[in-house]
C-alpha cells in the first residue's frame, strides 16, 4: 500500500535527520578528537597547558594576571595586558569592553553598582599606574595628572554658541582639584555624583593638555584585547618592564633582555600581525633562571 504523500515527506525528513545526527552529531566530533590526540597535535588539542614544578599553571594560549591578593601587579613578574573577559581572562566569557572612542564621560554615582568608568578614564589610569610602577612618564594625551579623562562640559549662552556661562570637569569629583582652573575666563568645577551634564546641555569638550604626542607606555599596556584573552604584550610593553623585573629580581637587564626575545614570536607567517611575547611562559623562564629576591 502506497503511503499519502504527506507521510512519506514526513518519514523522508526524519530519515534525513537521523543520519545527519549521526553524521554531524556523533561521527564528526569523534573524528576531530581522533585527529587531535594525533602525535604532534595532542598538546594543542588539550588546550596548549603549561606545567612547571608538577603543576599546570595555565595555557600557553589565554592571558592571566600576575597580581597579588588585592589585585596588585607583582613587580618581579612581567604584567599582561588588561582583560575585559568576566573578571579577566575569564575563557567562558570572552568579550572586550563595547567602549569605543567616544567613551569619555564617566557615569558618577553614589552607588558603585551604578558608577562606570569611560574608556577614556580607564586608559589613563592604567597609563598612571603603568608609569608609577616602572618608573617611566605615565602621561597620555586627553589625561589629567590624577589619571582621568580631561574633559569639560561647556555650558554657552545660546547652546552650542556664545559666550560660555558654566564649566565642569565631569570625571573630577571632590576633594579632586580641577585639571585646569578656568575655561575662557570661567572658573571649572568639580562634577556631582548623580548630574548628567551632557543631558543638560554641556558640549563635551576633551582637553589635550600638555603629555607628549607618542606616550612612554605602549596602546596595548592600556587597552584590553578584543578577545580579553591575549596571552601576548608587544616587545615595547615587555622592554618597558624590564628594569624593574631586573631590579627585583637582582638580575642583569641585558640576562632578562635575552629572555624576552627568546620568548617572543614573530609574525604569522612571517607578516600577518605583530610580534608578541608570551607573559605566560617568560615569566616561568625568569622564575627557572632568576630566582625572586
Amino acid at each position: 500500500m502506497r503511503l499519502p504523500t504527506w507521510i512519506a515527506q514526513h518519514l523522508a525528513a526524519l530519515r534525513a535527520l537521523l543520519v545527519f545526527t549521526v553524521l554531524l552529531g556523533l561521527v564528526y566530533p569523534l573524528a576531530l578528537v581522533a585527529v587531535g590526540h594525533l602525535p604532534g597535535l595532542n598538546h594543542r588539542a588539550d588546550g596548549s597547558l603549561v606545567d612547571a614544578g608538577g603543576k599546570t599553571v595555565g595555557s600557553s594560549l589565554i592571558g592571566q594576571s600576575f597580581t597579588d591578593a588585592d589585585g596588585n601587579p607583582v613587580a618581579r613578574y612581567f604584567q599582561s595586558r588588561p582583560s575585559a573577559a568576566g573578571d579577566g581572562y575569564d575563557p567562558t566569557s570572552t568579550s572586550a569592553s563595547n567602549l569605543g572612542p567616544e567613551s569619555v564621560v564617566d557615569t558618577i554615582a553614589t552607588d558603585p553598582e551604578e558608577a562606570s568608568e569611560s574608556l577614556l578614564t580607564q586608559v589613563c589610569g592604567r597609563s598612571k599606574a603603568i608609569g608609577e610602577l616602572d618608573g617611566v612618564d605615565g602621561r597620555r594625551p586627553y589625561c589629567t595628572d590624577d589619571g582621568v579623562g580631561a574633559v569639560l562640559a561647556v555650558f554657552r549662552a545660546d547652546g552650542l554658541t556664545g559666550r560660555v556661562t558654566r564649566v565642569v570637569s565631569v570625571n573630577q569629583v571632590a576633594p579632586a582639584t580641577p585639571f585646569v582652573s578656568s575655561y575662557q575666563g570661567v572658573p571649572v568645577e568639580l562634577a556631582k555624583p548623580g548630574e548628567d551634564y551632557v543631558a543638560a546641555g554641556g558640549v563635551v569638550t576633551p582637553i589635550r593638555g600638555d603629555a607628549p604626542a607618542d606616550p612612554a607606555v605602549p596602546a596595548d599596556a592600556v587597552t584590553a584585547s578584543a578577545s580579553g584573552l591575549d596571552p601576548q604584550i608587544s616587545p615595547a610593553y615587555a622592554e618597558l618592564q624590564v628594569n624593574r623585573v631586573a631590579r627585583e629580581r637582582g638580575a642583569d637587564p641585558a640576562a632578562v633582555r635575552k629572555l624576552v626575545k627568546e620568548h617572543t614570536d614573530g609574525r604569522g607567517l612571517g607578516f600577518m600581525g605583530q610580534p608578541g611575547v608570551n607573559v605566560l611562559e617568560l615569566n616561568l623562564a625568569l622564575d627557572k633562571q632568576f630566582a625572586a629576591r
